[in-house]
């Protein structure tokens, strides 16, 4: 598969196409919008992955350039900019996904595969052809049951005669998909590869001419009638465990991917400060009053790179003063003489921290929090094991053996969550009912040596929030520790649907205190899109709405499996218990009646969030 990537930020050219190249994809890189259209109408891509702000012609232009001329390639649009406005526009000029930097690289490349094998003629994740098969998530390929042992660019052949297994594929057809614009391979080459993969498949049992040759045309997968061999059964005695290599495989992706971001930080730092030095001449000619206009601008769409370059290395610090950058350098009062401090003192952290960073930090698929914990309990194995875990999210534990101990640690700090296990119950009670009257909004997190109703009751008539069995592990008892303290309302994507232009401006101050990230969509003909590309935590629909109504949008998405799970609630003036039955029947998780309170629909939205996290710990 090949993929045009236009982008002129160097850093992401350099982690994106190591990273494409690394899943077996074909990448063309160009730094501006009017190459990527010269590319982009020259050479046959599979997917196009653009920027939004480019030189020349920005993202969004490029984008409706491509649709106006029919090009039916999927694109991928990447930006800084986090709205929906801008997210609607840019799937509006006719994008097939949206991604926010900074991004996950893992992400992307799953969207893009994503994308592509929607956009494939032949969309199932198994390819075959007879007795051959690829897998193109693991990138296996197996002839009869036996593996075949192939080069990257025999993958990409077999995998391309297989993508279209009617066609005769010539050798320029080969060449321009196989092979970036860069380099140039003679038809040998294209010959040479056939060969060496006609004889690895000979080698598996197939017959010589498996592929064949159209001469003067080209090649193909010829059809020889042959049943099509069962799949070979993994013997459970000798099948290692799925999690085990999981983590395993996790652990030196980890490790090799914050390798690379390492090396490649060493040649971006010195590019990242060359564009703070611009920001300095930009500033120190705002304070001359000298400042000009196309200076300004330069100035904003550096920082607004810099959001992106910083976020993808992880720079997290670096990476919010430069969006606080971009702000200022965008608006109107920049003048002021607030601003230009606010400015100078904002482009010098910048640089400190730009400067300071030798070494990135280590890429870590446990997310990172920053709490603190009270560990409860007399056995020092336990209590040693869970702080070490919590310490690698980032968590800070105190360990109390004794109820003594616990409450001198209160004293003199006060924890974000405790977690107590204590066997003896007498003790557990008076810790709960001592702690529940000291602190009685700390979540009490409890680990019981046994699971029953009687314990369940007895530790929530004593305060206590949660309780886990003694055979849960570490990792799901930090876990649930961070789900007590951060609950789902902290920047919970909430979409919601409604004809009502004023209720949806309405929303985002109304649901402001609960520090929901509001999206809002008076078109129901767009829901499919914009649901896509905002990926919401819960959806909130209206039911009578024009062309389509609520009840139709909600039937759409219980019927795929990706958006089954997601929480959707009504809010809608119609009162009549027939409308309501309907809502539920449907897949309605809840149904309000206008007008409804913001303390209300927040509690609403929070009870289903709070039922899909607790339902997804549990499940992990």
């Amino acid at each position: 598969m090949k993929i045009l990537l236009i982008e002129d930020d160097e850093a992401i050219i350099s982690l994106l196409t190591k990273s494409l190249t690394a899943h077996r994809y074909v990448v063309d890189a160009v730094r501006d919008g009017e190459m990527g259209w010269v590319y982009g109408t020259t050479f046959e891509y599979d997917l196009i992955v653009m920027d939004i702000m480019l030189p020349k012609v920005d993202g969004i232009t490029l984008c409706q350039r491509f649709r106006a001329e029919e090009y039916t390639i999927p694109i991928v649009l990447l930006t800084a900019q986090d709205s929906s406005t801008a997210k609607i526009q840019g799937l509006n000029a006719g994008a097939d996904d949206y991604v926010i930097k900074p991004f996950d690289v893992e992400e992307l490349i799953a969207r893009i595969r994503a994308l592509l094998r929607r956009c494939s003629a032949t969309p199932s994740l198994l390819m075959s052809w007879g007795d051959l098969l690829l897998d193109p998530v693991t990138c296996e390929v197996t002839y009869n049951g036996q593996p075949l042992n192939l080069t990257t660019k025999e993958y990409e052949l077999i995998e391309l005669l297989l993508q279209d297994s009617r066609h005769v594929m010539s050798n320029d057809e080969i060449l321009d998909r196989l092979w970036s614009s860069d380099e140039f391979p003679a038809e040998a080459t294209v010959r040479s590869h056939i060969r060496r993969l006609r004889y690895k498949l000979q080698e598996a049992g197939a017959p010589h001419d498996f592929i064949g040759t159209l001469y003067g045309r080209g090649y193909y997968l010829k059809s020889f009638d042959q049943p099509i061999a069962p799949l070979p059964q993994p013997s459970l005695k000798t099948a290692p465990s799925l999690t085990t290599l999981d983590a395993s495989r996790d652990s030196t992706q980890t490790l090799q991917y914050t390798a690379f971001l390492n090396e490649t930080w060493l040649t971006t730092q010195p590019h990242c400060l060359a564009q703070v030095e611009i920001l300095f001449q930009a500033v120190q000619a705002l304070q001359a009053n000298v400042l000009t206009e196309p200076l300004q601008q330069q100035a904003h769409h550096i920082a607004h790179k810099l959001v992106g370059t910083l976020g993808v290395f992880g720079l997290t610090q670096g990476e919010h003063l430069a969006r606080r950058l971009e702000d200022l350098f965008s608006g109107a009062q920049l003048r002021q003489p607030e601003q230009v401090i606010a400015l100078e003192n904002l482009v010098s952290l910048l640089q400190q921290e730009i400067q300071s960073t030798l070494t990135l930090p280590r890429r870590s698929a446990v997310a990172q929090y920053s709490l603190a914990m009270l560990i409860i309990d007399a056995d020092a194995g336990f209590t040693q094991a869970l702080a070490e875990t919590a310490s690698q999210c980032g968590i800070k534990s105190a360990i109390a053996p004794t109820l003594e101990v616990a409450y001198q640690s209160l004293a003199s700090s006060t924890p974000n969550v405790i977690v107590l296990r204590l066997s003896d119950p007498t003790q557990r009670r008076e810790c709960l009912q001592t702690l529940a009257d000291y602190l009685p909004k700390i979540p009490i997190l409890t680990v019981a040596n046994q699971d029953t109703l009687d314990q369940r009751l007895e530790v929530s008539r004593w305060g206590g929030t949660f309780l886990l069995e003694q055979s849960v592990t570490f990792e799901q008892i930090v876990t649930y520790a961070v789900g007590l303290v951060q609950p789902p309302s902290a920047d919970a994507k909430v979409m919601f649907v409604d004809d009502d232009d004023l209720w949806l401006r309405s929303l985002p101050a109304l649901l402001e205190p609960w520090r929901f990230k509001v999206t809002t969509l008076s078109d129901p003909q767009q829901f499919w899109n914009v649901l896509q590309s905002v990926s919401p935590d819960a959806l909130v629909l209206d039911i009578k709405m024009p062309d389509i109504d609520g009840l139709e949008l909600c039937q759409v998405l219980r019927s795929d499996p990706q958006w089954q799970q997601l929480p959707v609630l009504f809010v809608s003036a119609l009162e009549d218990a027939k409308t309501q039955n309907k809502a539920f029947v449907v897949g309605a998780d809840d149904y309000l009646c206008k007008p409804v309170m913001g303390d209300d629909l927040a509690g609403r939205i929070l009870n289903r969030l709070r039922r899909i996290k607790s339902f997804t710990n549990r499940s992990s």
